[in-house]
């Protein structure tokens, strides 16, 4: 037992020792002392003889000193104790190389490739070694013909990023789709690595190339693999049509794809193309056969419809309650149908008894404070703003730390601001700023800056008072009243803190409305006042968002998201207005 205890301390001091003296080595290594790491792991070699990691440190040490005919014998040794070790023949050959004589060093690859063919396992490490010693070419031709010998061998994937690192995309494209057509469980793979080349632009370079090489092998080779990854493209490209009409092939072909249809949807939706969304929810409505599967979808066929200015909507919506009932699984749509017709019809009262009677179905506490929360943005719409208060606060209380009750917060502090209530909405605000969901803390933060830049100091009249009661108007969609009043305090407070606020609100809505020269003057006042102001990244992210969609004007877009990149880092448009620019500017976006 004495013995056997001795014998495991030994080894374990061994290898301490080892490892210590591995990690002094790659210290010295790193930090280009050569000679003190090649010391090092030359003892260490001498102890562990087969381990590759010593051998390729210590070449390259004495590499890097001048030190070729060491290099050689040490490579050339090692082959003589295990002559299966072919591989290192790509290691003698490089270390030619790195002494100019390429001849030399040409015989030892060829060697290195003859030595696949008597043995085809050894393929997949020489091909390896050619990549480690960016020797591409060859890399290429070693994994290749290992693959040609022993076809269940698979090396696509390292082939499809060596022509990656060599800039053949096609190629690239190409080997991605061979990779697949042996194994379909790279699909994810696939698309991680070929989204490093594609944008969301259909016409580049890349993106045709990609679709080019599916189409090609789909028509030669059909299965869904390739349906499912053209419609990721398309999605990537945001043609969701496009990437519908794939997503119907496959269901077409195994109704367990229906899920998909749906996924897009939800994606087209909150990329704002309501019309492919609406298509995706019809077709997925159409042939799911689950109840919750079908109210979901009628939801957001709805809201689409909505932001498609659709008329009688009112019909629609009571034409899917007759179907699937007034009750708590369809809370939902009565949600939606209230911010309808408050927002959209100008019917609160009508919006005010659809939520009054969705209060009464039981539900869960989240259904209840969403249902709340509605009414309150109701009772606000119609200037009821302490019985708003009311149920605002309801919720701020039931639903502690949730992020419900940080927007319920968030429509108190906003709420007070619109009734003049300064002090109460900063109170709030204070709180909010350190919100965990961004969104909130942002406007939070926002609003916050509007009441203490502008309060009243010494009695003297600020704009604030006014400037809220835009704001106001804004919240209710009547935008020809809040740009009226905007324009009076553009025109009472010149030189005023308010002034550019008022400017940039009432650019927003100019927007809103279509009058878009009337928005690009604004922006170009508000950076006209003060270069330094706190609206200015805002501005000219705005204005580059004007002539990249309104305008169509790629150079000018590019312009204004260049001023956000270079002259306001800090600003939280920072990473958007750099991605949309590189865009612009046709580079390959991750």
């Amino acid at each position: 037992m004495k013995k056997l205890i001795v014998i495991i301390a030994l080894f374990f001091a061994g290898f301490n020792y080892a490892q210590s003296n591995f990690f002094l080595a790659e210290d010295y290594f790193r930090q280009g002392e050569y000679n003190k790491a090649a010391q090092l792991y030359e003892t260490l070699l001498k102890k562990s003889p087969f381990n590759t990691t010593y051998m390729k440190r210590l070449v390259t040490c004495f590499q890097e000193t001048d030190q070729f005919q060491r290099s050689e014998e040490i490579l050339r040794s090692a082959l003589q104790k295990n002559p299966s070790q072919k591989y290192l023949l790509v290691e003698i050959g490089f270390n030619f190389e790195r002494q100019q004589k390429k001849e030399l060093a040409l015989k030892e690859y060829e060697k290195a490739l003859l030595a696949i063919d008597k043995s085809p396992s050894l393929g997949g490490m020489i091909g390896r070694m050619f990549q480690q010693n960016n020797l591409l070419d060859n890399a290429i031709e070693a994994y290749n013909k290992t693959m040609t010998l022993n076809p269940n061998l698979n090396y696509q994937f390292q082939v499809a990023q060596i022509y990656g690192e060599k800039g053949d995309f096609d190629k690239m494209f190409n080997s991605y789709i061979a990779l697949i057509e042996k194994n379909e469980n790279y699909i994810g793979t696939v698309q991680r690595f070929a989204s490093r080349y594609i944008t969301d632009d259909p016409s580049n370079k890349n993106n045709i190339s990609f679709k080019r090489a599916l189409l090609k092998t789909s028509i030669s080779n059909p299965k869904n693999v390739w349906n499912e990854l053209l419609s990721w493209l398309f999605t990537k490209q945001k043609e969701y049509s496009k990437a519908l009409i794939q997503e119907k092939a496959l269901f077409r072909r195994n109704p367990d794809f229906i899920g998909g249809i749906s996924k897009l949807g939800k994606i087209a939706f909150n990329d704002k193309d309501f019309s492919a969304s609406k298509k995706c929810y019809q077709f997925f409505l159409e042939n799911t056969n689950f109840i919750d599967a079908k109210i979901q979808a009628e939801l957001y066929i709805l809201k689409s419809s909505i932001e498609l200015k659709e008329e009688n909507l009112s019909d629609r919506f009571q034409q899917v309650f007759s179907k699937y009932g007034l009750n708590k699984n369809t809370i939902p749509l009565q949600i939606t149908y209230a911010d309808y017709l408050t927002f959209q019809r100008n019917k609160p009262e009508e919006a005010e008894k659809v939520l009054e009677k969705a209060l009464t179905f039981p539900s869960s506490k989240f259904q209840q404070a969403r249902i709340k929360l509605k009414i309150g943005e109701v009772l606000v719409f119609t200037n009821r703003f302490n019985k708003a208060l009311i149920y605002f606060s309801q919720v701020q209380t039931k639903l502690k730390n949730h992020p419900l009750s940080q927007e319920a917060r968030f429509k108190v502090a906003q709420t007070s601001y619109f009734k003049g209530d300064f002090k109460w909405a900063m109170a709030q605000l204070k709180v909010l700023k350190g919100s965990t969901t961004q969104l909130i803390a942002n406007d939070a933060a926002d609003l916050f800056l509007v009441i203490s830049d502008n309060e009243p100091r010494d009695s003297i009249p600020s704009g604030l008072n006014e400037f809220s009661k835009a704001d106001l108007l804004s919240f209710q969609n009547r935008n020809q009243e809040a740009i009226a009043l905007y324009s009076e305090l553009i025109k009472n407070y010149q030189g005023r803190e308010i002034e550019d606020e008022s400017l940039y609100n009432q650019a927003l809505l100019f927007v809103k409305e279509n009058q878009i020269e009337n928005a690009i003057t604004n922006l170009l006042k508000v950076v006209a006042i003060n270069k330094e102001g706190i609206l200015v990244d805002d501005a000219y992210y705005q204005l580059a968002e004007i002539y990249r969609i309104h305008r169509k004007d790629q150079e000018k877009a590019s312009e204004y998201y260049q001023k956000i990149i270079f002259e306001y880092p800090s600003s939280i448009y920072l990473v958007d207005a750099r991605k949309k620019y590189r865009e612009l500017r046709g580079d390959n976006v991750n």
